[in-house]
């Protein structure tokens, strides 16, 4: 049977768990030829995402380790249809007590390795005059929360980003769309969540669909934004988040009957 992504080759950063092994998984079953990368290797990733598929160490931050990626992809397969920028870590705390250390590591990470991740695959998208930039932001790129600073000012960041790529390279038949997931039960997700105590379940509340999300419902989302079927979408942040940035929820659904 054939997928929807046959014969694109689809780049994912971040692929060894979570988002963006869910993201390869989408791709693989549509399909694409995936490659992977990650700071740390997943032994069972070749088993995990099936297909023509490759996978490399790399830490986002490090310029010259990007180039040599992205130039392997290039020598193996051609060109470079899509790529997923999921690469991330989380930080957080007031900005009174925040740590310049783990303040820069994170936007290290989060915002200047997505920018290296996109700039290392562009001279080959403008050259192909056609490809599909996907950034994994977050609603905590759009809206701020109790102790997100760290975290929300590079996520911000990476949706100003993603919107300056549409404006920049439209013309030459490049799309970039950022996806900004609630939250989404991944080892981060889970290692976060376990510091919140009671509080998890007001967080969850929020999410209007009553639930976490799942990395699956966030790679259906890439995998949109990889198709044809988003051909005229471009400069988009896309919350996927069960409904939690659509408003505040107090319970009143209770009350009208609607649950």
């Amino acid at each position: 049977m054939h997928g929807r992504l046959e014969k694109k080759v689809c780049y994912v950063t971040g692929a060894a768990s979570g988002i963006g092994l869910a993201c390869a998984q989408r791709f693989a079953e549509e399909s694409a030829i995936v490659v992977g990368s990650d700071l740390n290797e997943n032994p069972n990733w070749i088993n995990e995402v099936p297909g023509e598929t490759a996978f490399f160490e790399l830490d986002v931050r490090d310029e010259k380790a990007q180039h040599s990626v992205v130039s392997e992809i290039i020598n193996r397969y051609g060109r470079i249809d899509t790529i997923v920028t999921s690469a991330g870590i989380a930080g957080g705390g007031p900005v009174h007590s925040i740590d310049l250390d783990n303040w820069q590591s994170v936007q290290d990470v989060n915002l200047t390795g997505t920018m290296l991740s996109i700039k290392a695959v562009l001279p080959t998208m403008m050259e192909q005059r056609s490809g599909s930039i996907i950034t994994v932001a977050s609603i905590e790129g759009i809206e701020g929360c109790e102790g997100g600073s760290t975290y929300n000012a590079s996520k911000g960041g990476v949706i100003l980003l993603t919107k300056n790529l549409a404006n920049d390279y439209g013309r030459l038949g490049i799309r970039a769309n950022a996806i900004c997931p609630g939250f989404i039960r991944t080892p981060m997700f889970e290692a976060t969540v376990s510091l919140m105590g009671d509080r998890a379940e007001k967080i969850k509340e929020q999410h209007k669909l009553g639930r976490w999300g799942e990395a699956e419902e966030i790679a259906g989302a890439a995998f949109f934004l990889a198709s044809e079927d988003s051909s005229f979408i471009t400069g988009v942040a896309l919350p996927v988040d069960g409904g939690y940035t659509a408003g505040h929820w107090y319970g009143m659904t209770t009350l009208m009957g609607l649950e």
